[in-house]
Order: C-alpha cells, then sequence, then structure tokens
C-alpha cells in the first residue's frame, strides 16, 4: 500500500464513522466535482458532508469555486459520495496528493468514478455551453502520479489503453441527450497551469489531437485506473480555446457560465446515476 492510500485511509476512516453512525449506506459511486460543477450536487439526497478542513490530513482547496466538501448520500436512490473541488497541482500540491480526493473515495468504497471539470474548446467546431464526454486523454503536465510510490502488490505500469470506460460513457452521452445538452466525445489534453494557454499553444495542442484542454483530471484517471476502479469523464466547455474567440478568458468567466448551466449539468448527473450500470 502507497503512501497516499494509508493517508486515504486514515481520512476515509473520519467519514465512514461518522456514515456508519447514522445509517448512512457507504457509497459505490463517487463524483468529483470541477470548476462550475458544484451546484451539479442538488439533485443528490444529502445525509451528511464533511468540509476538508474538518479531516485531518486533509489540505483545503484553494481555488474559488472549489469549496472543499464531501457530501454523502444517495443520487437517484444509489448510495453516493460527491466532492465539490479538487486540488491543483498549479495551488503546489505534488502529484500525488492532487489524487488524494480519488484515494479517499476509493478507501470509502467507490469503484466507479465520474470525475468533472471546466475546460476550453480546442477543436473549433465545438462551442461554449457544449458537453464533451471524454473519450481519451493527453497528459501534458509531464507529471504522472503514480511516480516514486511503493506500489506493493499493484503494478505501477498501468495500462491506459481503455482508460474511460466505454459502457459508463455511453450512459454519460445518453444523460446528456436526457438533459438538452449538446454532448461531443474528444480528447482532452491536461496542462498543468495556472496561467491560461497561448494561441500558439492552442494551435499546436489541436495538432496534437486534443479537442479540449484544462487543468485537471487525466492525473485523476490515472490513479483511478491504478486503483482498478471504473473511470468516466465529462468537460463543460465554458469558452473556446485562446485565439479561437475575439474575447479573453478568466476564471470568472468560467465560473459564470457553468452558473447558467448548473440546473442541466445537475440532471446530467442524475440521469446518468438513475440509468448507469455499476
Amino acid at each position: 500500500m502507497d503512501g497516499i492510500e494509508r493517508r486515504a485511509q486514515r481520512i476515509a476512516q473520519q467519514i465512514a464513522e461518522r456514515l456508519d453512525a447514522s445509517g448512512c449506506p457507504r457509497p459505490r459511486l463517487g463524483f468529483i466535482l470541477g470548476s462550475g460543477w458544484g451546484a451539479a450536487a442538488d439533485r443528490m439526497e444529502i445525509s451528511a458532508s464533511f468540509s476538508f478542513a474538518q479531516l485531518e490530513g486533509m489540505p483545503m482547496c484553494g481555488v474559488p469555486g472549489h469549496t472543499g466538501v464531501f457530501l454523502c448520500g444517495t443520487m437517484a436512490g444509489k448510495p453516493a459520495v460527491a466532492v465539490q473541488g479538487r486540488l491543483h497541482m498549479y495551488e503546489g500540491h505534488p502529484p500525488a496528493e492532487a489524487v488524494l480526493p480519488v484515494a479517499v473515495l476509493y478507501a470509502l468504497g467507490v469503484r466507479t468514478i465520474v470525475l468533472t471539470n471546466a475546460a476550453g474548446a480546442v477543436n473549433a467546431d465545438y462551442s461554449a455551453g457544449d458537453v464533451m464526454v471524454i473519450r481519451d486523454h493527453i497528459n501534458f503536465t509531464f507529471r504522472n502520479p503514480l511516480a516514486g510510490l511503493d506500489s506493493g502488490e499493484r503494478t505501477r505500469f498501468v495500462d491506459l489503453a481503455h482508460t474511460y470506460d466505454e459502457q459508463l460513457r455511453a450512459a454519460l452521452c445518453g444523460a446528456c441527450a436526457g438533459a438538452g445538452i449538446p454532448c461531443r466525445e474528444g480528447v482532452y489534453m491536461q496542462v498543468l497551469g495556472p496561467s491560461y494557454e497561448t494561441p500558439a499553444e492552442v494551435r499546436a495542442f489541436r495538432a496534437l489531437g486534443a479537442d479540449a484542454v484544462g487543468m485537471s483530471t487525466a492525473v485523476e484517471a490515472i490513479y483511478a485506473r491504478y486503483l482498478g476502479m471504473r473511470v468516466a469523464a465529462v468537460s463543460f466547455l465554458s469558452n473556446a480555446a485562446a485565439g479561437l474567440s475575439s474575447g479573453g478568458v478568466s476564471h470568472a468567466e468560467v465560473l459564470e457560465r457553468s452558473a447558467c448551466h448548473a440546473a442541466a449539468l445537475s440532471a446530467l448527473l442524475y440521469t446518468f446515476a438513475d440509468t448507469a450500470d455499476f
């Protein structure tokens, strides 16, 4: 067992003790809610919530729109947990710490995880307001959460040929249709951030095969597959990437545009939980 798993188990135990005492079921489905996705948990039946600050050993989120809370209960009647916020490497967290929320969910019993983010559309055919179900990724951070782990019984040489579960992807696409959201499938590129990309970089990313770009998710997917979890991921395309529109890009704009679509994003995750087989 690696050090992050041991740390995650100590954090998860603090959550589990309260869940067990209150009779709340252990979650099977987990969501990491990124920028602009916090309100997507609005349709959860929440039995207990735990701020990162309450949990010994859990770092704080330091980005607007990332409240840093574990919400436990049910989604569409199924035991679930949603993490409002994530830890980013650009905040100074090492890769192994950036995946700590994923490790905590695994320690709680989650074996199916949905990663969400806000991203910039690199594909010129995609529009702000679309949702992109992630088919594959390019980890352009040049960092890997498995580097240096004492993996024990697990292999660090994880096969990522099928990182994003095909059945879960189909369920997400179907949920988009049910929620009336324009849906794409594509390749997501994670960069380190925190600065946004230049127009020249966006052209390069497009040439490399990226359809959208953001500052999270890929390293979490790598670690989740290391743990043997089923992984799905979805981006809300909050803006066109640099050079593809006349305006600039700001984090405030990302949050504002996402807030306008909060009800639809909430319906998307609810429908997914209701219809997906996990």
